[in-house]
């Protein structure tokens, strides 16, 4: 088993050890053998245990218990049983020090290899988007609120298809794993459905049969899907998801509502009826943020929602992904902590090239 490095922060706690045993030890030498503070060599051990592993902590021990003889053979304590007990003290501290290392060390290890399949499979569930598709540049950005895991319930995708690029942004409910499962449903019924399906409502209509059919109890998943075509305009279905931000040449920016609120993909089958399409103007010099609404509802120390209206002219950045970045850290900066929710945001810029070739995904 191997030994950990201590992080930077932890580094007056590893110190820590080495200092409680040199103040016990100079106090009861300067205190003299009556003050009886031989036992309190045990918190050496005691604090390598709580930041150190199995053999460092095995080390401070030794140290400890050798601390302790020659103290007590200094004060005379051996002539009393109360120096035999501060040396059980000491060796009793430290093999529970020891056990407890090597089980925090081996669920830090099982830990790790969950985290790095987690991030595996995101990585291979969200993959990276084409920088262009169609008359489109096309930036992404994902922070997951389990920010040590690197892992979420949000999910995009950008399809090239021969029916016009096809967008998705959704944010599943729930987190961790059991959210990627069911990211992942949604993401292989919309990559297959994008590209056989003539129109968007059929696409949205598979889209809510299959989820519907893999999950289970009330589970749900918000999402938008866009499609852009050769026409300089762009078609929405809204399940129950946060309307886009566009921004026109002029700089303003604006959200366009759909006619009417649907329910959310895998609650479709209550007998309402599905969303309706809507056009939304979108040509060259204008641009399109997709967004989740782990971005929106973020707050600052004042339980302020996060303006985006206020933040567009971020997005005026000459590079799409830098705009992107830019935007990012000013959520984070308002949040004034780590998020509460995932956020994943999917900037589309119409640049005027025609539709000929596309970079697929892949």
């Amino acid at each position: 088993m191997t030994e950990k490095r201590v992080p930077p922060g932890g580094r007056l706690l590893s110190w820590m050890p080495g200092a409680v045993m040199a103040v016990v030890a100079v106090v009861d030498v300067a205190a003299g053998p009556g003050v009886g503070l031989l036992p309190l060599v045990s918190l050496g051990p005691a604090f390598s245990g709580l930041v150190g592993g199995w053999r460092r902590t095995a080390a401070t021990g030794a140290v400890a218990l050798l601390l302790c003889v020659g103290l007590g053979l200094y004060n005379g304590q051996f002539e009393e049983l109360r120096g035999f007990a501060a040396l059980g003290s000491v060796a009793g501290v430290t093999g529970v020090g020891v056990a407890a290392a090597v089980t925090r060390s081996r669920r830090e290890t099982e830990l790790a290899d969950v985290r790095s399949i987690a991030e595996v499979a995101q990585r291979v569930l969200l993959r990276p988007v084409p920088l262009t598709a169609g008359p489109l540049r096309v930036a992404v950005s994902y922070t997951s609120a389990v920010a040590e895991a690197r892992i979420g319930g949000d999910l995009y995708e950008v399809v090239a298809s021969p029916h016009g690029v096809r967008v998705i942004v959704g944010d599943v409910q729930g987190k961790g794993l059991a959210a990627v499962e069911t990211a992942a449903v949604v993401l292989g019924a919309f990559r297959e459905a994008a590209h056989d399906e003539p129109d968007l409502v059929g696409l949205g209509e598979r889209l809510e049969r299959s989820v519907a059919r893999e999950l289970e109890g009330e589970k749900f998943v918000t999402a938008i899907l866009a499609e852009i075509g050769s026409g300089h305009e762009a078609v929405f279905l809204n399940y129950g998801h946060p309307a886009p931000m566009r921004l026109r040449r002029d700089g303003t920016a604006d959200f366009p509502q759909p006619p009417s609120y649907a329910l959310p993909l895998g609650l479709g089958g209550n007998g309402s009826d599905g969303p309706k399409p809507y056009l939304v103007s979108f040509g060259p010099g204008e641009q399109l943020l997709l967004y989740t609404d782990g971005v929106t509802e973020a707050r600052d120390e004042h339980d302020a929602f996060y303006p985006l209206a206020d933040r567009a002219h971020l997005l005026r950045e000459p590079d799409p992904h830098g705009a992107l970045d830019a935007l990012r850290e000013d959520v984070v900066r308002h949040a004034a902590g780590p998020p509460h929710d995932d956020a994943a945001m999917l900037l589309l810029r119409y640049h005027g090239h025609g539709m000929g070739k596309s970079v697929p995904i892949g």
